[in-house]
């Protein structure tokens, strides 16, 4: 394929200043203004005027924000059917730590020369790099929009080519930071591309930055971790507080499982030398809104749970077991307090009420039906229009709203005893990678050794490579091997599942490919000091990239 790489350089540069003027705020009605931008783009290019069928925005369907995939393809005059799939997102995260730049931070250039002036709020690796004028300063460029440069040019190039082996796609997707309703969408995208094209996909490839462990090598990584968001609510017992030990305190037991789960090692993943960071409490609160002198009613939070191996399934029995395990430490810790408290006042000894109950919300479902009986149905759904509308105007997270269906069920059942739900929180990210894919497919198996090659010959540098990106990416919903156990798994244990959040687990099971992620070297994602390498995202990237699709594509370079 004959890439005009010397020209190459400055295009890809000046896109990606203009694709980063665009303010996407993620989870924002901003992040459609890519859309005129994209559409801008392709519809001066020849070959997309001459096939408007092979490009265009795809709604994703009830998006709350009518967001669309942006979505081009070049088809190959030879084997068409096999196609290498390009994937970006352009969603950004805010710019709260810009302080007094706020006005530069998409701007490159004006951006570099406001930080010259400003150093000190830079630390030393920062302002090295800042003054070796070696890197792309500004928010979304390294996150990712110089991966989408890069795609976008590539396929540009490809456009103009009479030798493309195959077919090649790109999918540039809003809200991956959030949701991913962009790469959901987009999925079910590539599941009518395949039917309606006859497409056989070979190989996603997507550009995020990647981090480097030493400066002298890169990496490419070879799958995504997995991401849950397990929830806790705990029921507790209201009473005064000069009356303790007539109630129970629910934020006493939540307090307790998060110090059994927080940076819980037993709750990482390992395989081989990689390893899953432990999970974290991203939102944890009670249910008071105001002071009074009694205890809250109920405490609830969620967290973070990242994944090499472990299903769904695996991870909410483990979180079982520590409510269980905390709720009777509790339990025996404010009974040998309450006998302390009795010896004191010279009363006889006397044990609290109290007794261990964790329930799955799909247990909570069922005892709330059997006690409503027949109008169960209709007064849920009614809840969950109501959830599902405070949610679309904003008033309600989707935190608030999971936590909203949980206090609804709890108030239609007549026991009110303490107690404990778990279950899950959207987002869901299925953790993906090459492991099986290699051991049939040989191109796959062998594809970082063909790049790395080539990047030692090109450029004196070789990448590292991993199976899992630990960032959490898009790549989560490239491959599915049992969709129908998963979707089981996550529908009974997840409030939201259905109406408000879906993901199209038999699609992502139809195009499941191998995947890869080949991206510039970048820092500090998502601070003031985002930087992108300008060698890695002008130079390096762009040609490794047309190197591994020509290589799947059965063309690479000698």
């Amino acid at each position: 394929m004959k890439v005009d790489f010397e020209n190459l350089s400055s295009k890809i540069k000046a896109l990606l200043y203009d694709y980063m003027k665009i303010e996407t705020f993620t989870g924002t009605a901003n992040e459609r203004l890519v859309e005129d931008f994209f559409v801008k783009h392709f519809e001066n290019i020849p070959y997309f005027k001459e096939h408007p069928d092979y490009w265009g925005l795809y709604k994703i369907e009830g998006d709350v924000f009518d967001r669309s995939v942006c979505w081009a393809m070049v088809k190959g005059s030879e084997n068409p059917e096999n196609a290498v799939v390009l994937i970006h997102h352009y969603d950004v995260v805010g710019i709260e730590d810009f302080k007094t730049l706020k006005d530069y931070a998409f701007s490159p250039d004006l951006l570099a020369e406001e930080l010259l002036n400003n150093q000190e709020m830079l630390n030393q690796e920062a302002r090295e790099d800042l003054l070796s004028g070696d890197y792309i300063f500004g928010k979304g460029g390294c996150d990712m929009k110089a991966g989408g440069s890069i795609q976008y040019s590539l396929l540009e190039e490809y456009s103009k080519t009479l030798d493309l082996p195959g077919t090649v796609i790109v999918i540039s997707v809003p809200d991956e930071e959030n949701l991913s309703a962009g790469m959901r969408g987009a999925a079910v995208l590539l599941s009518e591309l395949k039917k309606s094209h006859g497409l056989n996909y070979k190989l996603m490839i997507n550009s995020e930055p990647h981090q480097r462990k030493n400066p002298e090598k890169g990496i490419y990584s070879l799958g995504s971790v997995g991401k849950l968001l397990p929830f806790v609510y705990v029921r507790g017992y209201m009473s005064h507080a000069g009356k303790a030990f007539e109630g129970l305190n629910p934020d006493n037991i939540m307090a307790e499982i998060i110090r059994r789960t927080e940076l819980n090692m037993d709750l990482s993943d390992a395989f081989g030398n990689e390893c899953s960071p432990p999970p974290t409490w991203l939102n944890v609160k009670d249910s008071k809104a105001l002071y009074d002198v009694s205890m809250p009613l109920s405490a609830f939070g969620c967290l973070s749970v990242l994944t090499l191996t472990s299903t769904p399934s695996e991870i909410l029995e483990k979180i079982k077991s520590i409510c269980e395990e905390s709720f009777d430490k509790i339990i025996k810790e404010m009974n040998a307090s309450y006998l302390e408290f009795r010896r004191r006042r010279g009363e006889k000894e006397e044990s609290l009420p109290w007794e261990v109950c964790v329930n799955t919300f799909s247990d909570l479902m069922n005892e709330a039906e059997a006690s409503c009986g027949d109008r169960f149905k209709e007064l849920y759904q009614d809840k969950f229009n109501e959830v599902k509308e405070k949610f679309h105007k904003g008033e309600y997270s989707i935190i608030d709203s999971n936590f909203k269906l949980v206090e609804f069920l709890l108030e239609l059942v007549e026991d009110t005893r303490p107690r404990i739900i778990y279950g899950l929180v959207p987002p869901y990210y299925p953790c993906t990678s090459n492991i099986e894919y290699e051991k049939t497919d040989e191109k796959i198996r062998r594809l970082t050794d063909v790049l790395n090659e080539f990047t030692t010959k090109e450029f004196n540098q070789l990448y590292d490579r991993e199976y899992f990106f630990t960032g959490i990416s898009d790549l989560s919903y490239v491959s599915l091997s049992d969709p129908e156990t998963v979707r089981h798994s996550i529908e009974k244990s997840m409030p939201l599942f259905g109406e408000l959040y879906d993901i199209p687990f038999e699609e992502i099971h139809d195009i499941s490919m191998p995947m890869i992620n080949i991206g510039p070297w970048g820092k500090d994602f998502h601070k003031l000091t985002e930087r992108v390498l300008r060698e890695d995202t002008l130079v390096r990237t762009p040609r490794i990239l047309n190197h591994a699709i020509e290589f799947i594509l059965d063309q690479p370079k000698n």
